[in-house]
C-alpha cells in the first residue's frame, strides 16, 4: 500500500475505523479517484484471502480534502444500527483545525445559515426557504504567527459546513482556496488537503452499544506540538 494510503484503527467483526488522508474520497464516485471504501474492501480481501465481493459501507462521510476517523461498517445489520445512532444525534465528533489569523472570542459558538450550492456551501439568510441551520462549538487552543489551532465540535452535519462558517468568520482553513484561504498547508499549494482534521469520533457499538471512542492523530506533517493531540 502507498504511503499515503489510509490507516487501519480499528477492527472487529463488525467495524473497520481507518484514518483517511486528505486527497482520498470516502466513497468511489463515477471517476477512478481513490476511495477509503474501495481501499477497504481492497485490504479485507488481502487480510481474510477472501475470494468474493467484500460488504463495506461508510457510515458517515469526510470531505476529499480533509483527513482523519472514518467508519465503515463490515455488516449491512452494522450499517443500518450506526447509521441510526448518526440520525439520533447519539455520536460526537472533534476536528483539529489550523485557520489563519485569530478569533476575538477563544471560544464560542457559531450559528449560520447555509445553502449547498454546486460543490459548495454559502451562507445566506435564514429566511432563504433551502437555507439550514448549521451549529458548531469551537475553542481556540493556541495562536502564533499568521494562524490559529482550533477545537472543534460539531452540532449539525452540514455539507461543507466547518469551511464555510469558519470562512465567514474571516479564518479560513489553510489551503482551503475554495473557501478563502490565502495561506497554503505548510508551504505546499495543493488542492488535495486542507488543514482541517476528524480527530476523535465517538459512537455506540451498533452490536454491544458500548461507547466507543476513535482517535486519530493528526497528519505528519502538521507542527510538532499537534502530533501529540
Amino acid at each position: 500500500m502507498s504511503s499515503n494510503s489510509p490507516t487501519v484503527l480499528f477492527e472487529d467483526n463488525h467495524l473497520l475505523v481507518v484514518n483517511k488522508p486528505g486527497g482520498f474520497l470516502t466513497q468511489p464516485n463515477d471517476t477512478d479517484q481513490a476511495s477509503v471504501e474501495a481501499w477497504g474492501k481492497s485490504w479485507l480481501k488481502e487480510k481474510y484471502q477472501k475470494p468474493g465481493n467484500v460488504f463495506l459501507g461508510a457510515v458517515h462521510r469526510i470531505d476529499k480534502p480533509v483527513s482523519g476517523v472514518v467508519l465503515l461498517a463490515k455488516t449491512s445489520k452494522a450499517l443500518s444500527r450506526l447509521n441510526a445512532a448518526m440520525r439520533n444525534k447519539q455520536t460526537h465528533k472533534l476536528y483539529i483545525a489550523l485557520v489563519q489569523g485569530t478569533l476575538r472570542k477563544k471560544e464560542g459558538i457559531l450559528e449560520h445559515y447555509l445553502i449547498h450550492d454546486e460543490y459548495r456551501a454559502s451562507v445566506v439568510d435564514k429566511k432563504n426557504p433551502a437555507a439550514k441551520l448549521a451549529r458548531l462549538r469551537y475553542r481556540v487552543l493556541s495562536e502564533t504567527s499568521g494562524y490559529s489551532v482550533l477545537e472543534i465540535i460539531l452540532e449539525t452535519g452540514r455539507y461543507h459546513q466547518i469551511r464555510a462558517q469558519l470562512a465567514d468568520v474571516g479564518a479560513p482553513i489553510l489551503g482551503d482556496f475554495k473557501y478563502g484561504s490565502t495561506m497554503p498547508l505548510l508551504g505546499v499549494v495543493s488542492e488535495s488537503s486542507i488543514a482541517l482534521h476528524h480527530h476523535r469520533l465517538q459512537i455506540p457499538h451498533p452490536i454491544s452499544g458500548e461507547m466507543c471512542v476513535f482517535e486519530a492523530p493528526v497528519p505528519s506533517g502538521w507542527p510538532e506540538g499537534l502530533r501529540k493531540i
